[in-house]
């Protein structure tokens, strides 16, 4: 569990100032560029379009490791918004709580 502490801290805190700096550099308003390179169908939109499935898997876990409740579904907008800046920083948190990797997957409610 260590090591994946360590691979999620790395993660975020790579991630987080790099999309800092981008935003500073390149302004805030990603969607219209994002949308636009899909549109295009050209290897950046692979990667976007990619990528929107991959947030939206991992927001549909979250809501679905907490039993689709009120706070499931904050978690799952704010991953789908914050992509790996909110689910790293979420599954180092709960990493703490979880007596094991099964148990950090599916919640403990769910292993009884």
């Amino acid at each position: 569990m260590n090591a994946f502490r360590v691979l999620l801290f790395i993660l975020f805190a790579v991630a987080f100032p790099y999309t800092i700096l981008v935003g500073i550099n390149y302004g805030w308003n990603l969607m219209p560029i994002f949308f636009a390179d899909i549109r295009s169908m050209n290897w950046p939109g692979q990667f976007n379009l990619d990528f929107l499935f991959h947030i939206s898997l991992a927001a549909l876990w979250l809501a679905w490791r907490n039993n689709f409740s009120a706070k499931g579904f904050v978690l799952a907008t704010l991953a789908f918004v914050g992509g790996i800046h909110l689910l790293a920083g979420y599954l180092f948190v709960t990493s703490f709580q979880a007596q094991s990797i099964q148990e950090l997957l599916v919640g403990k409610d769910r292993l009884k």
